[in-house]
C-alpha cells in the first residue's frame, strides 16, 4: 500500500519500484507523474470514480500473471513504516498477523458479544495504508460492524459523531488532544465514553491529566509499530484503575507474549530500572528476536514503559548532546505555545544547531523570539536555546499523525535559502 498524503512525484517512484502488477488509485491521481508511470512501465491500472470502477483508459494490461499459492506466513499487503527502526520502508503484513489481530480484538473487546446490529458505527480516523488503520478497519468489517470513514481527523467530526452514536470507547490523534481541549466540549456530550484510546505518538503527561480531570475519562496509551506488527504495550481499564495516577505519561505494560528490554546505546547492555536508553522489543508476531529501535525510554519498577524521544533526532552541537523532545516539553510549558517541533539544522562551526517549529495556543498573540528564549534559557542550558524560529498554524504530520521532521527541516532550509 502507498500513502496518499504524499507528493505525485514520490508516489510515482514509490509505484516504479514496487512494480505492482496492477495499481488501484482515485481519478484524481491519474495526472503526471502517476498516470506515465503506469504506461511506461506497463502497470495495470484501476481507477475510482465514486460508484464507479473501471479500468484506466490507455494503460497497459498485464497478462499471464501466474497463480501464486499462499498461505499464513505469505504477505497479504506491505505497508511503509513509520520510521521506528529506521529510514521509512517497505514492511510485509503477512496472513497469519491480520488473523491473530481479529482474535485479540475480540478477546480484548466486551462490545465482542455483541451482535453488529447492536453497536455503534465505528469510527475508522487513522489512515487505511498504516498498521492502526489496518487493525481498526479489518475487525469492524469482519464482525459487520457499520464505520464512520474520515477523510482527515477534525475535532468537529469526532465531535458530532460522540453525540450522535454515544460510543462506550473511543480514540484521538495525540496530536488532537490539545484542540480537543481548546474545543470546550461540554462533559455531558462524552458521557458515554468509558475509555479513550491513544497511540501512534507520544501525549504529554500534563496533557493527559489535564483530559483526565476535566472528563473523568481514562486516557489509556499504548506503544506499537508497523515493524511490531502492532502494539506491544498498552493500559487496560483495570490497570488505569490501580496505576493511572502513579504513572501518567506511561504507554503501559507489554501484552501477552511481549518483551521490552532498555539497553545502553553504545554497549548494548541491558540497563535496570529507570536507567534510559534504547528500546528493544520481542513481539510474538514476528518472532523470537530482539527488535532494535530508534526510540528511547526507560522501564520502572513496576514494568511500565516510558518514552523518551529518540536516538536518531539527537542534535550535536559542538560536541553537547541535545535531544529535541526536551527542549519541546520546555516550550510547551510556554502560556503562549500549544505544539512545538524541535529539528536540527547544520552549522558552520558547531556542526548542528537546534532550529524550533511553534504553533500560538488559541486566543492568544503569537510568542516572540526573545520570550520564547527567556523561558528556554530559565528552564535549560544555553545550548539547548534554538537558532531559528518558525511560527505556524499547525505542525506538519505524516499518515501517522506523527510530526514530519523532514518536511519541518526543509521549511527551514528554504527560510534559510530565502534569506541568504
Amino acid at each position: 500500500m502507498i500513502y496518499p498524503f504524499q507528493s505525485a512525484a514520490v508516489i510515482a517512484q514509490q509505484i516504479a519500484k514496487l512494480e505492482p502488477a496492477v495499481a488501484i488509485l482515485d481519478e484524481v491521481d491519474l495526472a503526471a507523474p502517476i498516470g506515465t508511470i503506469l504506461a511506461t512501465e506497463g502497470i495495470a491500472g484501476i481507477v475510482l470514480d465514486h460508484d464507479a470502477i473501471g479500468p484506466i483508459e490507455g494503460a497497459a494490461r498485464a497478462l499471464g500473471i501466474a497463480a501464486q499459492r499462499t498461505g499464513p506466513e505469505a504477505p497479504l499487503l506491505e505497508i511503509l513504516t513509520s520510521g521506528t527502526t529506521g529510514p521509512p520502508k517497505q514492511f510485509p503484513i503477512r496472513h497469519q498477523m491480520i488473523a491473530e489481530s481479529l482474535i485479540g480484538a475480540q478477546a480484548l473487546t466486551a462490545e465482542a458479544q455483541k451482535s453488529a446490529a447492536d453497536l455503534p458505527p465505528y469510527l475508522l480516523y487513522f489512515p487505511l495504508g498504516n498498521i492502526s488503520g489496518i487493525y481498526s478497519t479489518v475487525p469492524t468489517l469482519v464482525r459487520g460492524q457499520r464505520a464512520c470513514l474520515l477523510d482527515r481527523f477534525s475535532i468537529d467530526a469526532w465531535h458530532q459523531y460522540v453525540v450522535r452514536h454515544r460510543p462506550a470507547h473511543s480514540g484521538i490523534p495525540p496530536a488532537s488532544m490539545r484542540a480537543l481541549l481548546d474545543a470546550d466540549i461540554p462533559v455531558a456530550d462524552l458521557a458515554s465514553i468509558k475509555a479513550m484510546g491513544v497511540g501512534a505518538a507520544p501525549l504529554s503527561p500534563d496533557l493527559q491529566r489535564a483530559f483526565e480531570d476535566r472528563y473523568g475519562i481514562p486516557v489509556l496509551l499504548s506503544y506499537g509499530a508497523t515493524e511490531f506488527g502492532g502494539p506491544v504495550c498498552t493500559w487496560s481499564l483495570p490497570l488505569h484503575a490501580k496505576w493511572g495516577r502513579r504513572k501518567l505519561g506511561s504507554v503501559g505494560l507489554p501484552l501477552p507474549g511481549a518483551q521490552i528490554r532498555i539497553v545502553d546505546p553504545e554497549s548494548g547492555a541491558v540497563l535496570g530500572p529507570n536507567s534510559g536508553g534504547r528500546v528493544e522489543v520481542i513481539s510474538p508476531r514476528i518472532g523470537s528476536g530482539w527488535i532494535q529501535t530508534s526510540d528511547l525510554g526507560r522501564i520502572d519498577e513496576d514494568g511500565f514503559l516510558f518514552l523518551q524521544g529518540r536516538s536518531d533526532s539527537a542534535i550535536m552541537r559542538g560536541g553537547f548532546k541535545i535531544l529535541p523532545d526536551v527542549i519541546e516539553n520546555a516550550l510547551l510549558r510556554h502560556p503562549a505555545i500549544t505544539e512545538a517541533a524541535v529539528v536540527d539544522l547544520p552549522d558552520p562551526r558547531l556542526g548542528q544547531a537546534p532550529a524550533a517549529m511553534v504553533v500560538p495556543s488559541p486566543g492568544t498573540s503569537p510568542p516572540t523570539v526573545e520570550s520564547m528564549e527567556a523561558h528556554l534559557r530559565n528552564l535549560l542550558p544555553a545550548t539547548h536555546v534554538p537558532v531559528a524560529w518558525h511560527i505556524a498554524d499547525c505542525l506538519p504530520r505524516n499518515p501517522s499523525m506523527k510530526i514530519d521532521r523532514p518536511v519541518i527541516r526543509q521549511i527551514f532550509k528554504d527560510l534559510v535559502a530565502q534569506r541568504n
